[in-house]
């Protein structure tokens, strides 16, 4: 699996960023894990193997790659 990276908006290099799947065109996110209770409580049809990361709408809109 390669990864193509898309984007970020931190000044630093820490996250959130996004990133490309080559091979299936899958967009991989990067950013801080969501803890808070109430948030999660919200969450539907959660799976053991899933979890859920916050990221700012700025990035998606910049960097999201359009069909």
């Amino acid at each position: 699996m390669t990864l193509r990276f898309l984007g970020t908006t931190s000044e630093d290099g820490d996250c959130p960023t996004l990133y490309e799947v080559e091979e299936t065109g899958d967009i991989v996110v990067q950013g801080d894990k969501l803890t808070d209770p109430e948030h999660l409580a919200q969450l539907r049809d959660v799976k053991d193997s899933e979890t859920f990361v916050v990221i700012p709408r700025e990035l998606l809109t910049r960097f999201a790659p359009r069909a």
